[in-house]
């Protein structure tokens, strides 16, 4: 299931939201993931402010909403899998978002997006942000196609907010903020909002919201037909997805529910 609102908001409505969610963020300041309603923790995390949006120097170019089904971890955890990025992420977005044609021959497969990508866990007193730090730029028959890089750091700050800084060498800088709420089990809703500086063309900042929803629907289909599992078998290429694992268990209080439905039954 997805929703996407309209790409142009009103610059009022757009600054209203974005107080909103940092009026939310600085109240909850994301307490421990799903924690029993009477245990009581201090706060592990404050969302970090972003001041060019905070202080108004950028703009609002689009906000979007997916609701999607799946374990709240699966998301995050898509940043370590830095392996899925060619197979997944690789076709033209031309292509599509249905992964069992995406890949097919065709008169745009020879145009691909092009990744490099490495994750870590930062230091205390960080040690609640996750960081994904990534190049991305477009190849047409296998050569790379000059200024389409965008260098991008995306802060994963805590276990269900993302901050992804991206920046381009002529159209400057944006940020896209990434929020999960979950809804039941097994189901979460996902916003994108996209801001950028006041200077940079209109389209260049919907165009970058666009490609992250295409890019975005392409993990959906995953998400949606994959099974958590918690301990997997992971080879030397999804090291990082066992770092990822462990960084994000601190999120986990011993009290955190767990998911015990009746698998044979649809009740749930």
């Amino acid at each position: 299931v997805a929703e996407v609102h309209p790409l142009l908001l009103e610059a009022e409505v757009a600054e209203e939201v974005h107080h909103l969610l940092l009026v939310v963020g600085v109240v909850a300041e994301v307490h421990h993931l799903l924690l029993e309603a009477e245990e009581v923790h201090p706060p592990l995390v404050v969302v970090e402010e972003v001041e060019e949006v905070h202080t108004g120097k950028w703009r609002s170019d689009g906000f979007s909403e997916h609701v999607i089904n799946a374990h709240i971890q699966e998301v995050p955890e898509n940043a370590a899998d830095v392996a899925h990025l060619d197979q997944v992420h690789g076709p033209f977005l031309i292509q599509g978002v249905d992964l069992r044609t995406t890949n097919l021959p065709s008169f745009f497969s020879q145009v691909r997006h092009g990744w490099t990508a490495a994750w870590e866990a930062l230091p205390p007193p960080e040690e609640h942000i996750g960081v994904l730090r990534l190049s991305h730029f477009m190849t047409i028959f296998g050569c790379r196609v000059p200024l389409t890089t965008i260098n991008v750091e995306a802060r994963q700050i805590g276990p269900s907010v993302v901050h992804l800084h991206f920046q381009h060498a002529i159209f400057g800088k944006g940020v896209l903020l990434q929020e999960l709420t979950p809804i039941e089990p097994l189901l979460l809703r996902m916003t994108h909002q996209v801001w950028v500086s006041r200077w940079m063309p209109w389209f260049i900042g919907k165009l970058f919201l666009l490609g992250e929803y295409h890019q975005v629907e392409r993990d959906i289909m995953i998400w949606n037909n994959k099974r958590y599992v918690s301990k997997p078998m992971l080879v030397k290429e999804d090291e990082l997805i066992k770092k990822h694992r462990r960084w994000y268990n601190q999120f986990y209080s011993e009290n955190s529910p767990r998911y015990t439905a009746d698998r044979n039954s649809l009740d749930w």
